[in-house]
C-alpha cells in the first residue's frame, strides 16, 4: 500500500474553501456549502485508496498556491472570494487534471453526505438490505423473446 496521504493544515484550508468554491451553499440556506460538510477526511480517504490521484492533487493544490501567492504576498487565504473565483478560472482554463479530479472528490463526498440526502428529500440510509420497492415484473414480457427459441450454440 502506498504512503498514508494527509492534508497540510494549509492545504486543509484550501480544500475546504476549494469545495465552496465548486459546490457552494445553496442561497436559500437548504443545502450546505460542500466546504462546510467537513469533507477534507473524504478527500484525504480517496486520494489515499486511489494512488493515481495524488499526483494530481498534490501538482493542483501547489499551482493554485503559487498562484495565489503571485496575486497577494499571504497567498490563498488573503484572497476574497471573488479573487479566488477569478484565480480558478485562469487556473481551470490552462488545467487538464486537477479540476475534473477535485469535482469527482468533491461530488462523489458530497452526495452522499446525509446532510445533502436528507435536504434533497431522501432517505440517508444505504440502499440495502432494506431495498427499494419496485413493481412487479411482467414476465409476458419475455414471450416473444422465448418464442424465438434458441439462437447461440453451445460451446
Amino acid at each position: 500500500m502506498s504512503e498514508e496521504f494527509a492534508f497540510s493544515p494549509e492545504q486543509e484550508d484550501m480544500v475546504r474553501t476549494l469545495l465552496d468554491e465548486v459546490i457552494p451553499p445553496s442561497p436559500d440556506g437548504r443545502l450546505p456549502g460542500a466546504g462546510g460538510l467537513d469533507l477534507i477526511e473524504h478527500v484525504a480517504r480517496t486520494v489515499q485508496q486511489t494512488p493515481m490521484l495524488r499526483p494530481v492533487v498534490e501538482y493542483g493544490l501547489s499551482a493554485i498556491a503559487e498562484q495565489a501567492a503571485s496575486r497577494h504576498p499571504d497567498g490563498w487565504a488573503a484572497l476574497s472570494r471573488d479573487q479566488r473565483s477569478e484565480l480558478l478560472r485562469t487556473f481551470a482554463a490552462g488545467d487538464q487534471f486537477f479540476l475534473p479530479a477535485f469535482l469527482f472528490l468533491a461530488y462523489s463526498g458530497y452526495y452522499q453526505h446525509p446532510h445533502v440526502v436528507e435536504a434533497l428529500g431522501l432517505e440517508a440510509r444505504a440502499p440495502h438490505p432494506k431495498g427499494y420497492a419496485m413493481e412487479p415484473f411482467d414476465l409476458t414480457l419475455l414471450d416473444a423473446v422465448r418464442r424465438r427459441g434458441k439462437m447461440y450454440r453451445d460451446a
